[in-house]
C-alpha cells in the first residue's frame, strides 16, 4: 500500500499514510505533520518513494520513515536522546526531534560534509527548525556512522538510515539499557530491517522484520 500513499501536500501525504495503516500512532502522525518534506526533498517531495539528494545518497520513502518512528516509539519519550545515523537531508532527524520534545536531543550524523551542511540548511528553512538548531535540540555532525557518536552517548534510540554490513557492536555499546536500534542489515546480498532491544541487564535481543533496499553504510566517496 506504500505506493498508494503519495499526496499533493504534506498533509495529504500523511493522511494517506495513516489511512493505509503505515502511520499507526497519533504521536507519529503529529510529528510528521510538523515537518514539511518539501524542505528536505529536492523534488517530488510528497511521493511515497525514495528520492536522490546527491552524493550517492537518498531521502528514504515516507513510509519507511513512518515505520522507523513507529518501531522506535517506545523509546522516543519526552526528554529522550536519539542518534540518527545517515541523517542525509535531515528530514527524519527533525521528525525524531518532535517526538522527543523540547527536553530531548537528536544528533544527526553523516559521513559527507555537504550532506551535514544540507541538513542544517534544510532545517533552518522553518522557524521551528531554527529554534531546534539554536537550542541544541538538534545537532548535525560529520563522522563514520558505523562507529556511532560517543560524544552524546548513551542513547535511548538509534536509527540507522543505510544498510549495515553487520551488527556493529559499537552501536549497541552506545545504547542505554533499556534502549532500541532500528537498522537495515545486509546478509547474503539481501537486506532486512532489524530491531535490536537492549535489556536492563545489558543483553541484546534481535528481531528480523521485513526486506528493504537501502544505500550501503560505507566510507565517504572520494572527493
Amino acid at each position: 500500500m506504500a505506493w498508494r500513499s503519495s499526496g499533493t501536500s504534506n498533509e495529504s501525504l500523511i493522511a494517506n499514510l495513516t489511512r493505509n495503516g503505515l502511520v499507526k500512532s497519533d504521536r507519529v502522525k503529529e510529528a510528521m505533520l510538523k515537518v514539511d518534506r518539501a524542505h528536505y526533498a529536492p523534488a517530488h517531495a510528497y511521493e511515497d518513494s525514495p528520492q536522490p539528494i546527491g552524493h550517492r545518497a537518498t531521502i528514504s520513502a515516507p513510509h519507511m520513515h513512518a515505520s522507523a518512528c513507529e518501531s522506535l516509539l517506545p523509546r522516543l519519550t519526552p526528554g529522550a536522546r536519539v542518534l540518527d545515523i545517515g541523517s542525509g537531508s535531515g528530514y527524519l532527524t527533525a521528525v525524531l526531534a518532535n517526538l522527543v520534545g523540547p527536553s530531548g536531543t537528536v544528533v544527526g550524523i553523516d559521513h559527507i560534509q555537504p550532506l551535514v551542511d544540507m541538513a542544517t540548511n534544510n532545517m533552518a528553512k522553518s522557524e521551528e527548525g531554527r529554534r531546534m538548531l539554536e537550542s541544541g535540540r538538534v545537532k548535525f555532525v560529520k563522522g563514520d556512522g558505523r562507529k556511532g557518536w560517543r560524544e552524546e552517548a548513551p542513547y535511548d534510540a538509534i536509527h540507522v538510515g543505510a544498510a549495515a554490513a553487520e551488527h556493529h557492536q559499537e552501536l549497541s555499546e552506545q545504547l542505554k539499557a533499556p534502549g532500541r536500534i532500528f537498522v537495515p542489515v545486509e546478509e547474503d546480498g539481501v537486506q532486512h530491517i532489524y530491531v535490536l532491544d537492549k535489556r536492563e541487564d545489558g543483553s541484546v535481543d534481535k528481531e528480523k522484520l521485513y526486506g528493504v533496499r537501502y544505500v550501503p553504510l560505507t566510507d565517504a566517496p572520494p572527493e
